[in-house]
């Protein structure tokens, strides 16, 4: 037999031997490397290491943008019940100031009236009085506090109307025990 029908029977050529020895080559050096990553302790454990860190910090972003949520409905509900509470106090307020002028005889109103007249004229004298024996630079202090407190009613009405309500619930509890 010569070496043509050798080789189409099933014989591999020598070219045909040099291109599977490589093949076998690159397999095997393929799995050489396989078997060196899944030996390489110290490069497993950095994967493992960047896949743990990548996890947590998703994690912590997750958690972050919830407490950033639950924040701000709390924040939400805070203020609802702030203005809720100034509404109810407001309104209780009015309610005893409307108590307190209801029971109060007419005799009494006139009064005081007449009282808070002559308090009246008692400070403008008094105030003329002071005006002329207090030096210019006290004056002007005293302009500019006035001015401030001109400016700043609605804050010093609300405290006075707050602690009236306070003496008044106080005495109703006195008189309760």
């Amino acid at each position: 037999m010569n070496d043509e029908s050798q080789n189409k029977m099933g014989t591999p050529t020598p070219e045909e031997l040099r291109e599977q020895v490589e093949r076998t080559r690159d397999e095997l050096g393929q799995t050489v490397e396989a078997l060196a990553a899944k030996a390489d302790i110290k490069a497993q454990a950095k994967e493992k290491t960047a896949a743990v860190k990548e996890q947590a910090a998703e994690r912590a972003a997750v958690v972050k943008e919830q407490a950033a949520e639950k924040t701000a409905v709390v924040r939400e509900q805070a203020a609802e019940k702030a203005a809720a509470a100034s509404g109810q106090i407001r309104e209780k307020t009015e309610q005893a100031a409307q108590l307190v002028k209801d029971r109060t005889p007419d005799a009494v109103l006139e009064k005081t009236a007449q009282a808070a007249a002559q308090v009246r004229e008692s400070a403008a004298q008094a105030r003329r009085y002071a005006a002329e024996k207090t030096p210019d630079p006290l004056l002007e202090k005293a302009d500019r506090a006035a001015t401030a407190a001109r400016a700043n009613r609605t804050p010093l009405i609300a405290g006075g109307a707050v602690l009236v309500a306070f003496l008044l619930i106080r005495r109703s509890r006195g008189r309760n025990r």
